[in-house]
């Protein structure tokens, strides 16, 4: 037994070898025909692969296309309800076309990722058994996530971060640097974000009114794009124009939930015990109490007094009024009382009180207003009385009476007359002032027509219609020049600078500018190189046809040709500009002109009617002109207007400016004198009303609270006017005297006024060929 054991173990072994053998041939080949079948699986994922990306791709188109139609149809449709409906359709839409997409891209163990559009799966390598269902399920769950994996990578390239432009990351800085740069900032990487070409506004117009959806885009100037607005956005907007919560689904007045309250509540928030201060008095408190009782003692804090309540009602006519109730208000006046009625107005009267017929007949012809109101009757009951016929008239014509009576008491008013008067002060305390004539000059054969001091108040000089000019001493009343002009002289006026003793002398069309002889030797020598011509020519081809400058022999100075008569001649502070004004409406009617350069120009200002005369401002750069109208104040430097001053006068005759600066004084040919105070107003601050023929011209003191008027009257009027430093106290005019000693001469009485430089002295020069000095 045990010897046929050991042959079959002998024979077996070699027959489990050979099993063995066939099993490992057929295990290879197994091995290579599902080497074989992966491969071609593969081919086949990979061609599946292809077909699914495709697929997905259309699907993607078509899914593009229903949310573009989907927007279309909600830019369209405007109300609520067609709204709602689209979206049910959108969302039905979309909804086969997620379970399409979900049916393709299904994976059972769910391990599938997809990174930059490559798949990985779980299955590179097969586990199980060899049975080929199993097979075929690992290699359609490869190709359903390797289906997932694509749609996926087709929906994030799909995505519209991809398609959005470089934002832009200047942060705070104001985008006007970048008006002038071909970019408008940078982006997250560093690079510049270069601005769009814009269209024209006609391009821009025609592509808007094509647009439909052009009032849902909004432009942002800072990432320079367009940028359009959803249909929730557009919600949310108009909510917040109402003024209403952005969310539908926000409830504004809900209740309100405390939070901290709760049913077993036994301790307070703070456990803590009170401290002690809350059981001891303040003292800052107490110290506040007594500052407060020392302003009450010193009358620093004071109550008001308890209003006194006046009665609500009271009788409009009664008699029994209190006195109290009389002061508080108005003055009682007691109501008209009707007459008591007498026997004769008795139902029953007595015999004597009735008329006759006779009477009765003699009242019928008598006048209305002679006739009894009242004939007595006599009725035996009271019974028998008619009711009145004139009651309702007389309780109507009562009830009038006391509505009309006044129910004020005027009283007459007696005002003194010396009351009205303004409060002035005394004329004995404003001297010293020009009173009595101390001085005559008699000379001219004709009308004085113009007068001059000189600076240093020692020389006067004078111009006549006889056509010549003198030259007097004022203390002793010697005439020492005389010059024969040859026309009736109209304006003299002094060189202002005593360095350069000028007379300038208007007569007809020449201006002359003469030498006095006054002054030391080099003055002299000075003053003649001045007037010394070299060629007499124009000072340009402009101004040849309006004035020429040309050399007087005769007279020794130099002679400006006008081509119209010139009226008045006004000399500037520093003596070497003057200015000349010719009546007539043009550009060229004020010409000025340099002695130091012999040029001549026009004013750079339009004239706005006939110009009467002209001043410059005694310390700046101001220029005054004067129409018949108004006055224009122009700054030279600048060259323009700096005030117009409205007179509300007829016509003008003549202006002073005070030493000052800031206050001007206007003649007129109606008689009144205007004060300006230039700080104040552009209107008279008060209008003098004291000539009662035209002034000829008016004048202010240099250093003196003092003006003066003069008029055809035959009259000078010296006035008080003095200007304080306070802006807030304004001018005090108080009139002091009327200077009278002139005689009229064809209608025409005292024709100028000059105040001596130096004292409170007044020179009138007359039509009676006369100058008389006034003295203090």
């Amino acid at each position: 037994m045990r010897a046929g054991k050991k042959v079959s173990a002998e024979v077996s072994s070699p027959k489990k070898k050979e099993k063995k053998n066939k099993n490992k041939q057929e295990n290879e080949e197994k091995e290579n025909e599902m080497a074989n079948k992966t491969q071609l699986k593969k081919v086949q994922s990979d061609k599946q692969k292809q077909s699914s990306v495709k697929k997905h791709d259309e699907e993607g188109q078509k899914l593009q296309r229903g949310k573009e139609r989907r927007k279309e149809e909600d830019l369209d449709n405007e109300s609520e309800s067609g709204s709602d409906s689209d979206e049910s359709d959108y969302q039905d839409f979309s909804e086969d076309i997620s379970g399409d997409y979900e049916s393709l891209g299904q994976s059972d163990d769910g391990e599938s990722e997809s990174e930059g559009g490559q798949s990985k799966s779980s299955g590179d390598e097969v586990h199980g058994d060899n049975d080929d269902e199993d097979n075929v399920d690992d290699h359609h769950r490869e190709d359903q996530s390797d289906g997932s994996e694509d749609h996926q990578g087709v929906e994030e390239s799909d995505s519209s971060e991809d398609e959005v432009a470089p934002r832009n990351t200047i942060g705070d800085v104001p985008l006007e640097w970048y008006k002038d740069e071909k970019h408008i900032g940078y982006d997250i990487s560093g690079k510049k974000i270069n601005k769009k070409e814009r269209q024209d506004k006609l391009a821009s117009f025609l592509a808007n009114v094509d647009d439909s959806k052009n009032w849902r885009k909004i432009y942002d100037e800072y990432n320079d794009e367009e940028v359009e607005l959803t249909k929730e956005e557009t919600r949310l907007i108009r909510r917040l124009l109402k003024g209403k919560a952005p969310h539908g689904d926000f409830d504004p007045y809900a209740d309100y939930v405390d939070w901290f309250k709760y049913d077993d509540a036994l301790h307070p928030l703070s456990n803590a015990p009170e401290p002690k201060r809350r059981f001891i008095p303040s003292k800052w408190e107490s110290k506040k109490v007594v500052q407060y009782v020392r302003a009450i003692r010193k009358g620093l804090i004071k109550f008001d007094e308890p209003k006194e309540e006046k009665p609500q009602f009271y009788l409009l006519w009664g008699d029994d009024s209190s006195a109290a109730e009389k002061a508080n208000r108005l003055a009682y006046i007691p109501a008209p009382k009707s007459k008591l009625p007498g026997h004769e107005e008795s139902y029953n009267p007595s015999l004597e009180y009735i008329p006759t017929q006779e009477e009765l007949n003699s009242y019928q012809l008598m006048y209305d207003e002679d006739r009894p109101k009242f004939i007595p009757k006599r009725f035996t009951s009271f019974r028998s009385i008619p009711a009145y016929e004139n009651g309702v008239k007389e309780s109507f014509e009562r009830c009038m009476d006391l509505y009309l009576c006044p129910r004020v008491r005027k009283k007459r008013v007696n005002i003194d007359p010396e009351t009205l008067k303004p409060k002035l002060p005394s004329r004995k305390d404003l001297k010293p002032y020009p009173t009595t004539c101390y001085l005559e000059y008699k000379g001219h054969k004709g009308a004085v027509m113009s007068i001059s001091t000189e600076a240093s108040g020692q020389w006067i000089a004078s111009g006549s219609s006889d056509g010549t000019v003198r030259i007097w001493e004022v203390e002793s009343g010697r005439c020492l020049k005389v010059w024969e002009i040859g026309e009736a002289v109209q304006s003299v006026v002094w060189n202002p600078s005593p360095e350069l003793p000028v007379l300038a002398v208007a007569a007809g069309l020449d201006v002359l500018i003469l030498n006095t002889g006054f002054g030391s030797e080099e003055e002299q020598k000075r003053v003649k190189e001045l007037l010394r011509l070299e060629i007499p020519t124009a000072p340009d081809d402009n101004m040849a046809s309006i004035v020429s400058w040309l050399q007087d022999e005769r007279l020794e100075g130099i002679r400006l040709r006008h081509f119209k008569n010139v009226s008045s001649v006004e000399w500037h502070r520093r003596g070497d500009y003057l200015s000349t004004v010719m009546p007539a409406g043009e550009s060229r009617a004020i010409i000025m002109h340099q002695l130091s350069k012999k040029l001549s120009h026009r004013i750079p200002f339009k004239l706005h009617g006939l110009p009467v005369s002209s001043v410059f401002h005694p310390t700046r750069s101001v220029f005054f002109i004067s129409t018949k109208k108004n006055i224009r104040v122009y700054d030279l430097l600048k060259q323009k207007l700096i005030k117009k001053l409205e007179t509300g006068l007829k016509e003008v005759s003549s202006i002073a400016i005070h030493p000052a600066g800031d206050n001007v004084i206007v003649g007129s040919r109606e008689g009144k004198l205007c004060w300006f105070d230039m700080d104040l107003s552009s209107k008279p601050y008060r209008v003098l009303k004291c000539h009662p023929k035209d002034i000829t011209n008016v004048a202010f003191h240099r250093s003196y609270p003092l003006f003066a008027s003069c008029s055809d009257d035959c009259t000078a009027y010296v006035f008080h006017g003095m200007v304080y430093s306070d802006l807030n106290q304004n001018p005090l005019i108080v009139p002091l005297e009327i200077l009278r000693g002139h005689t009229s001469s064809n209608g025409r009485g005292v024709l100028d006024c000059k105040f001596h430089p130096r004292q409170p002295w007044l020179f009138t020069a007359g039509a009676d060929s006369v100058i008389r000095l006034f003295c203090h």
